[in-house]
């Protein structure tokens, strides 16, 4: 069977939870017999055209601003619209174009990655658009994969029952071995001896809040932020200007043991997302078996349930972690627990088989 995987930069990943998933499913299911291609920017890899099996296809995205990834998923779809049994395209800005391949008899599967138009960071215009794509997907695929029930649910509320929908969350690492302390050394940082947050800096991933917890919270520790804090955006501005010498912007980190390493030794992990599905920052958290902060919201809730410590607003967050300090005999069992739900359902060995049983069961085969 021939899969197209369409929607990402590319692999080997470099930039974000959809490249790692990409790469982890396609090399999963060049293991277990499959044919997988997976399309890439012209540019963003060395222009080997394999990776652990994968085939590796390039396409040029142009430089047109915010029409930059439509025009590169348009250009994809066109060059995937035959040869393949069956494309998977991740996101749906440019589902009204998934036509395409299906005009040609190939079967197409979405994956919605969240609620994209219930991003603060959305004007009226792209948030119509992020509707109608929604609702254009949801009838142009043959099969919705949703990464969390909550999507599922949500997606169904909206646009009735779907019985093309079938829920597949991403997948994360299970970190058994302590990874190296040096990368962490480069901070100045030490073992249980920091906060962290990894995240896009957007009003949605409530970092303002975080930060105002900091500043009320009683803590000595630093809190590491990782994420592009030198946009000029207005809301990046605004954490910016956060005076509290205890936080630290460190900017975007890519590299995986860097990543791992600053995860698996934080005291505690924050997170603040509240309109992804199953995230795949949280869930690397997780299979570090981290004690972990969570926004409260459906979608942490189902990734979590009862291993996450869940705030509402920054003063809950300061009185958590106040309280997670002084009061050490839970710390280990959430931190244990949060790593053994890991393993138990979102392991990536696990993914890719539940996605290799879907495809040996769909009608493409």
């Amino acid at each position: 069977m021939k899969i197209a995987i369409l929607g990402t930069r590319g692999i080997p990943a470099h930039y974000g939870g959809f490249e790692t998933f990409a790469e982890k499913l396609a090399v999963g299911l060049c293991e277990r017999g499959f044919d997988v291609t997976v399309f890439c920017e012209s540019g963003e890899a060395s222009g080997t055209d394999s990776y652990h099996g994968v085939k590796l296809r390039y396409v040029p995205a142009p430089s047109l601003g915010p029409f930059q990834t439509m025009v590169y998923d348009v250009r994809s779809l066109w060059t995937a619209r035959k040869g393949y049994d069956l494309v998977y395209m991740l996101g749906y800005g440019a589902a009204f174009f998934c036509q395409i391949p299906r005009f040609w008899g190939t079967e197409v599967w979405i994956n919605p990655d969240g609620l994209e138009w219930a991003r603060a960071k959305w004007g009226l215009v792209a948030r119509s658009y992020f509707h109608l794509m929604e609702w254009t997907s949801v009838h142009v695929a043959n099969r919705i994969i949703a990464d969390a029930d909550v999507i599922a649910a949500s997606l169904a509320r909206r646009h009735g029952v779907l019985p093309n929908c079938v829920v597949i969350p991403y997948g994360c690492d299970i970190v058994e071995e302590p990874p190296p302390t040096d990368p962490i050394r480069v901070w100045s940082l030490f073992p249980n001896g920091y906060y962290l947050v990894v995240c896009r800096l957007e009003p949605e991933n409530h970092v303002f809040e975080i930060l105002q917890a900091f500043q009320k919270c009683r803590s000595d520790k630093p809190l590491i932020v990782v994420g592009n804090h030198l946009n000029d955006t207005r809301y990046v501005k605004k954490l910016r200007s956060v005076n509290d010498s205890r936080v630290r912007m460190i900017g975007t980190v890519y590299d995986r043991v860097t990543l791992s390493s600053l995860r698996y030794y934080a005291q505690g992990y924050i997170h603040g997302h509240s309109v992804g599905g199953t995230n795949p920052s949280l869930l690397e958290a997780m299979g570090c078996g981290n004690l972990i902060f969570a926004h409260d919201n459906p979608f942490n809730r189902e990734t979590l349930g009862p291993y996450g410590i869940y705030f509402q607003d920054a003063q809950d967050l300061a009185t958590a972690i106040n309280s997670a300090e002084r009061e050490t005999g839970g710390r280990e069992r959430f931190k244990r627990g949060v790593q053994r739900r890991a393993m138990e359902n979102y392991s990536w060995p696990s993914v890719v088989s539940q996605y290799a049983t879907l495809l040996q069961l769909s009608g493409s085969v």
